[in-house]
């Protein structure tokens, strides 16, 4: 047996060198497995993190479409209709027939009154929201001493400036709160309301409720306010309307140099930082001329 453990000094130095050069291989081998298991782990991460990103991506796109609610076309304003996407001349053509005390009854009148296309008829049509009377019609029940009578009249409506919270409450999705609320918001504002928009600016009105209250309401007697020309108004001017600090005011002055002067008051849009939301409020205290 000794002999099979006995190694001249040659012998000795190649098993050395051989169990060298084996340790040396389990260390290469060993780091090679964890740099390629940390590079499938970064990996692994790294996909899981773009999938996230893509999907908030989505998220964010949808967000961001334009989306239209139920909407009565009768009360399309100068701003609803620009988002809506109708031409200035075609909205000018629904006022001038509202002017007339007419209203539109159906998706056909109204592309008949405003002469949109097919297609912006097709995509606004689904939204139109008509009172109930007008899309649900009650027949009237048949009596003879009515047979020669003259045709009734719709009851006139009621001054908003007028009304009080009892009346108020006669609206459906109106209660006390609500009713409460509407006419604590006009005694704030100097107790008239300026036009029917302002109904807006009172917290917790839905749009479906409004269009009810306007219905049956409308401000008869706006309060006297002063109007500014947007083309000539100074600073100190455009300031005391509500929603504008002196920043917007000074962007206004800057676009409509720009523009060499607006040619409507949509245009007032494409200012820098202008409160958008709260256009219709604003144009009240605003004319071209």
């Amino acid at each position: 047996m000794k002999s099979h453990f006995t190694f001249t000094k040659k012998q000795r130095n190649g098993i050395f060198l051989l169990i060298a050069i084996m340790v040396i291989l389990q260390v290469l081998f060993h780091y090679y497995n964890k740099t390629l298991d940390g590079n499938n782990h970064e990996a692994l991460i790294n996909n899981e993190l773009q999938q996230e990103i893509d999907s908030l991506k989505l998220v964010q796109i949808e967000n961001s479409k334009f989306k239209i609610f139920p909407f009565n076309p009768n009360y399309i304003t100068d701003y609803k209709g620009y988002t809506l996407g109708m031409s200035n001349e075609e909205i000018d053509r629904l006022h001038k027939f509202r002017a007339s005390e007419k209203w539109v009854n159906s998706a056909s009148e109204f592309q008949q009154v405003t002469k949109v296309s097919d297609s912006l008829l097709a995509v606004l049509s689904p939204n139109f929201k008509f009172p109930e009377w007008v899309t649900n019609p009650k027949p009237k029940p048949f009596n003879s001493n009515n047979y020669n009578s003259k045709p009734k009249t719709f009851a006139q409506k009621i001054d908003l400036n007028q009304a009080t919270a009892s009346q108020l409450k006669r609206i459906y999705g109106i209660g006390d709160a609500l009713s409460e609320r509407i006419v604590s918001y006009r005694e704030k504002i100097g107790g008239q309301f300026i036009a029917d928009v302002e109904l807006t600016q009172v917290y917790g009105l839905s749009a479906e409720v409004i269009e009810r209250i306007q219905e049956q309401f409308t401000v008869k007697t706006p309060k006297p306010i002063a109007r500014f020309n947007v083309n000539t108004a100074t600073r100190d001017e455009l300031v005391t309307i509500p929603y504008i600090d002196y920043e917007v005011a000074h962007n206004i002055i800057e676009q409509r140099i720009l523009l060499d002067g607006f040619k409507s008051l949509t245009d007032l849009t494409k200012v820098k930082d202008f409160p958008v939301n709260k256009i219709e409020i604003i144009t009240l205290y605003l004319t071209l001329e």
